[in-house]
């Protein structure tokens, strides 16, 4: 079903490029009138040994006839899956397949959208980690700034001895210079870690910001995603938090917010796994580092590499409005030809639009991209058997 012609493919990828261009300044008007629901699929799962994965974390269907997903892909390695394009998709609505030759969806790379992606670092800022250890680790924040978009925007907590268990160095922020100098007045001096919390207060803030942004509600401002770095040995000493207690708050997200912990220092391997744990149960990727410092610039690149790797399937549906909810898969055939597919499911609303002429402006352009079929049949027929 899957399988074209190169010069389809090629015509697919033509027809699409560019979309985001005109989608994204709708996305930021529409969060202010209701929300783009997550996506309702159970778990974060995991690519099988020699195989790979895909998550749907987002689902927007503000421009309905039009629902965009966002998706995460990865390899038994955690790492994204590269050039895809609408002939690695498979898309079933209500249990039946859309054909790609009837060329009813398209898919983009986040990295070349307008969409931001936000993350909160986590800084141990105890005594324990001085020296060489958080000398390289604030290096390594301040290359995870430097790699980031300009819309990215970056919060930074640092664990320390307050009330609360942390200081708030910087709210989300998108000047690299303004979060270069907050980073560089984090003392490491604090007596005690309280891990747990300071990671269960950046998923807090994640989960406050996921729809939008406090910095600039303007048409350049949609966040597609929220993530938590740890810098940190692991060792916790007195949250209110539980480990198992952020872990039961993780695995309860409808939206994932993936931990990325990088653990170093002199500590037991058996602190480590604290962050281990979290990380895992997460979607995120857990970086044991011990003593060998000298890794962290190359794996905070690599995060904001699988951050800026997400994908954006938009798709037409020909389900009349009717305010209900009605349930997707979206699959990866990978590689084009291979025949075998990996999905994800989740649901979206057919809700009709507000009467407002910018929006009505952008469906008539994205109608133009993704014309109505004249006999609004967008799935695969298959061949009788008889």
């Amino acid at each position: 079903m899957m399988k074209n012609s190169r010069q389809t493919q090629q015509t697919g990828k033509k027809r699409f490029n560019g979309a985001g261009s005109f989608i994204v300044p709708v996305l930021v008007l529409m969060q202010a009138l209701f929300l783009a629901g997550p996506a309702h699929a159970g778990g974060y799962g995991f690519a099988a040994p020699g195989g790979y994965g895909v998550k749907v974390y987002r689902v927007n269907y503000a421009l309905y006839p039009f629902v965009q997903l966002y998706i995460r892909t990865f390899d038994q390695n955690m790492q994204p899956l590269v050039n895809l394009n609408e002939m690695n998709i498979g898309l079933m609505i209500k249990g039946k397949s859309y054909d790609p030759m009837k060329r009813q969806y398209g898919i983009q790379s986040i990295r070349n959208r307008s969409e931001a992606t936000r993350s909160v670092l986590v800084i141990d800022a105890s005594k324990s980690m001085a020296g060489t250890a958080s000398e390289t680790a604030l290096r390594a924040a301040a290359r995870f700034i430097d790699s980031k978009r300009p819309q990215d925007e970056v919060a930074i907590l640092a664990i320390r001895d307050t009330k609360e268990g942390y200081d708030l160095v910087s709210q989300f922020e998108r000047d690299s210079g303004a979060l270069a100098r907050r980073l560089a007045d984090i003392r490491i001096d604090g007596m005690k870690s309280r891990i747990y919390d300071s990671i269960g207060a950046a998923i807090q803030m994640c989960g406050m910001s996921a729809q939008g942004s406090s910095v600039d509600p303007s048409a350049d401002n949609v966040i597609a995603s929220c993530s938590v770095v740890v810098f940190s040995d692991g060792r916790d000493e007195g949250s209110a938090l539980s480990r198992e207690e952020l872990n039961g708050r993780i695995t309860s997200m409808r939206i994932p917010i993936p931990v990325y912990s990088l653990a170093y220092g002199k500590s037991s391997v058996d602190y480590f796994r604290n962050l281990e744990s979290i990380s895992k149960n997460s979607f995120g990727i857990y970086y044991s580092l011990g003593e060998t410092y000298d890794r962290m610039q190359r794996i905070v690149e690599e995060i904001q590499n699988i951050l800026q790797s997400d994908y954006v399937v938009t798709f037409r549906s020909y389900i009349p409005v009717d305010g209900e909810q009605h349930s997707f898969k979206v699959g990866i055939e990978y590689p084009t030809g291979s025949g075998k597919y990996y999905y994800d499911n989740g649901q979206f609303e057919a809700i009709e639009p507000p009467p407002i002429q910018a929006i009505d402006n952008y469906l008539n352009l994205l109608n133009q991209k993704i014309p109505l079929l004249p006999d609004n049949d967008p799935f695969y027929n298959r061949p009788s058997v008889q």
